[in-house]
């Protein structure tokens, strides 16, 4: 079956820095006054945090899975011609990283982390329960939120194709970021056999590696 266009290239839409901001401060966490306090990777920021942290553990989140399911209009697209990034979305479990961040960088870690996802509030951030080898933690992370119009929700593995085919954004292109996240994925011992077939379609389209890893050769 063809995939469907007007998921392939939704109507652009846009949100004010009027309304973003508004969600940027109803959504607002609170970072614990003179602690240490996590934070759950599932995507890019396994491989690139960005931020100052003390510890890494490998973690697993209940309830929230990894999906592809968030149009990119900045980073890996534009409003006019997207690619995907990924969102917990609701129902399983998401195995990625949680990384220590130090009570004394905890106020501008967590602007950061909202400069960076919160760019059209398309996320809520939420404190969440994680399990790890050396037990439970708190973290924060961001969950899609599935009223946003940059929310995809279930994609065929075709559409998603197509769409990172054709994404590309300040950051790079969506082939790249899905490699990425990948082969990071497999060198953590969490392999994802869903994305590697999404990734072994996308560079056969391609007809190249779209980055070179010695975890897959």
């Amino acid at each position: 079956m063809p995939p469907d266009r007007s998921k392939v290239r939704p109507e652009p839409r846009r949100e004010t820095p009027t309304q973003v901001r508004r969600l940027r401060d109803e959504r607002r966490v609170e970072v614990p006054p003179n602690q240490d306090f996590w934070v759950f990777g599932y995507g890019s920021l396994m491989w690139n945090p960005g931020f100052p942290h003390l510890e890494v553990r490998l973690a697993q989140l209940f309830g929230f899975h990894r999906r592809f399911c968030i149009y990119s209009h900045r980073y890996r697209g534009t409003p006019e011609v997207p690619g995907l990034v990924f969102g917990l979305d609701r129902g399983g479990s998401c195995r990625g990283l949680a990384f220590r961040v130090p009570a004394a960088e905890g106020e501008t870690v967590m602007e950061y982390l909202y400069d960076r996802e919160m760019v059209t509030g398309v996320y809520f951030p939420r404190w969440v329960a994680v399990s790890s080898e050396a037990g439970a933690l708190k973290a924060v992370t961001f969950v899609v939120d599935h009223d946003h119009f940059q929310y995809a929700g279930h994609l065929e593995l075709e559409e998603m194709v197509e769409i990172v085919l054709q994404g590309e954004g300040e950051s790079g292109s969506c082939g790249e970021y899905l490699a990425n996240t990948v082969y990071h994925l497999i060198a953590l011992g969490l392999s994802d056999a869903r994305l590697e077939r999404l990734l072994e379609l996308v560079e056969e389209r391609c007809g190249r590696r779209l980055l070179a890893h010695p975890h897959l050769e």
